[in-house]
């Protein structure tokens, strides 16, 4: 205890970080985000990433590295933003949901088939909860847009993955729905089909069937699409430039490697709290574990520049 306490006074005392990147802001559009075009008129539930026919609703949205292509080569990538568009033919509710936006970075691009039936992922990695509410009717007869900031909890993605989104949308009661012949689907993107599945039900959350014995078998019978297009989507991010060209020492993934990462690698040390750290970026020596030796090696990184 008392070599964390000097170590961690002598880099006060000095006062030294390293050279910060450059922060650069970034959007990847799948479709043609200003000017969609196309809009889906087949059954209610094919309509990513949800729709207001129903109280209840969840969406498993698969991002391929493919669609990702233009975040190759770009470091501390973060998911700050997701938006999508739509068209109101004619609805004029107000329509008001609790949503939760899980993002994880997964190997996969596909959805499994076990036995015939196509297979949900399971989720965790909560990147936002909040409340959306939209006046139809002042988006009556035109597109909209319903954009969901990160800015406040960015996510880190790595490149060459594929990003898994799920998105729920819950009303507070059963009663809060379109009239189902007025509202117009979510414009699609034209990057094929079977890359999003969705989940629709006027009582039961998609949460609530993620923690079921069905899940996550994905059926009509249960109300799913499981061969929905991807929705016309912008999703914004930024990236670094310059300085180190890994995360190594970037504990509390915020983009620079500095005093605080010190910090928050002391309070993992003493707490084993992990919740606010990334644990692939405190191997600071590069050994294979994470302990003392590893603030050792943050600290001298810090005074000298270099691993």
């Amino acid at each position: 205890m008392k070599k964390l306490t000097l170590l961690f006074a002598a880099v006060v005392a000095i006062g030294f970080s390293a050279i910060a990147q450059e922060v650069n802001i970034g959007y990847i559009e799948v479709g043609d985000f200003d000017n969609a075009t196309e809009v889906y008129d087949g059954s209610y539930f094919d309509m990513a990433p949800t729709n207001f026919y129903l109280a209840h609703t969840g969406v498993q949205m698969i991002y391929t590295p493919e669609v990702l292509a233009d975040l190759e080569g770009k470091d501390n990538v973060k998911i700050t933003g997701l938006n999508f568009k739509f068209n109101n033919a004619g609805a004029w509710e107000e329509i008001t949901r609790n949503v939760k936006i899980y993002i994880q970075a997964i190997d996969e691009t596909d959805f499994a088939v076990i036995k015939g039936i196509k297979q949900f992922f399971y989720f965790d990695g909560l990147a936002l909860e909040d409340q959306v509410y939209i006046e139809m009717l002042e988006c009556f007869g035109d597109d909209a847009e319903m954009p969901f900031s990160l800015m406040d909890s960015p996510v880190a993605f790595t490149p060459g993955k594929s990003l898994l989104l799920t998105m729920v949308f819950d009303a507070e009661d059963n009663d809060n729905c379109t009239i189902g012949s007025a509202y117009a689907p979510f414009y699609t993107s034209g990057m094929g089909r079977g890359k999003a599945m969705l989940y629709t039900d006027n009582w039961t959350s998609f949460v609530d069937y993620a923690q079921g014995e069905d899940f996550p078998d994905a059926t009509a019978m249960l109300g799913c699409g499981t061969n929905v297009e991807l929705p016309v989507t912008r999703i914004e991010y930024t990236y670094t430039e310059g300085g180190s060209t890994d995360s190594r020492g970037d504990v509390n993934n915020d983009g620079d490697v500095n005093i605080a990462d010190v910090t928050a690698l002391i309070d993992y040390l003493l707490s084993g709290d992990d919740s606010s750290i990334v644990l692939a970026n405190t191997d600071c020596n590069d050994d294979g574990i994470t302990n003392i030796a590893d603030v050792t090696a943050l600290i001298d990184y810090l005074l000298s520049g270099a691993w």
